[in-house]
């Protein structure tokens, strides 16, 4: 069977007004809040999803989407099973890179910078916060291992959930939170002829932010 695909006439011209220099906050959280607040204000569905990038051991890429739960001067926080794959690829090389890409804006953002774990009681204050079958469904899955089938995983649900019954249900040793501390933030912004605006912030040897424009 043949698999190829004409992709040549997919094209996109991107018609907006433009990112300047001008446009933009000296602080990159600050410039990242008014981004993704527009885009949540025009009713994007999950606009908090982002591509998480992780390196494996035999250096190889790796990504996945996964959503954003918290933003703050300290970073981006997001949560997962800790004896996941990308958990373990961050236990050993404890850098990563997010992107958020809302189309409709026609607006990228990418991110590169150092992740540790969140503190017990954050990653304890959102699990609390999430529905009851999400957090029943962090205890049955032991995520990214094989499992035998769907009916496996199923047993498994029904077994947590008649063993917490109706009281709270405790944050498991296995799952909690991640913050990635950005050193480098990317606004792009697409324009026509592919000629689009990219700026970058990051870090100079003061620990101070400086923005460049770099060429599309």
């Amino acid at each position: 069977m043949n698999t190829a695909i004409d992709l040549a006439d997919l094209r996109q011209d991107y018609q907006t007004r433009g990112l300047r220099r001008s446009d933009l906050d000296a602080d990159p959280m600050k410039e990242f809040a008014k981004w993704f607040g527009e885009a949540a204000a025009a009713d994007i569905r999950d606009v908090n999803a982002m591509t998480l990038a992780t390196v494996n051991a035999n250096g190889m890429p790796q990504s996945r989407v996964v959503l954003l739960k918290a933003i703050s001067d300290r970073g981006f926080v997001f949560y997962t099973n800790y004896t996941s794959a990308k958990a373990c690829e961050l236990e050993a090389n404890p850098r990563a890179a997010l992107n958020f890409f809302w189309v409709q804006f026609a607006r990228q953002i990418r991110i590169n910078g150092s992740v540790e774990k969140t503190s017990r009681a954050e990653s304890a204050e959102y699990f609390h916060s999430r529905p009851v079958g999400s957090q029943l469904g962090a205890w049955a899955s032991h995520q990214s291992e094989v499992i035998a089938s769907r009916e496996a995983l199923e047993a498994k649900l029904s077994e947590v959930t008649n063993r917490f019954g109706s009281g709270e249900i405790p944050l498991p040793d296995f799952w909690g939170g991640y913050r990635l501390t950005p050193r480098t933030i990317e606004f792009w912004q697409g324009r026509t002829n592919r000629l689009h605006d990219r700026f970058r912030y990051r870090h100079n040897e003061r620990g101070e932010w400086i923005i460049e424009r770099l060429s599309p």
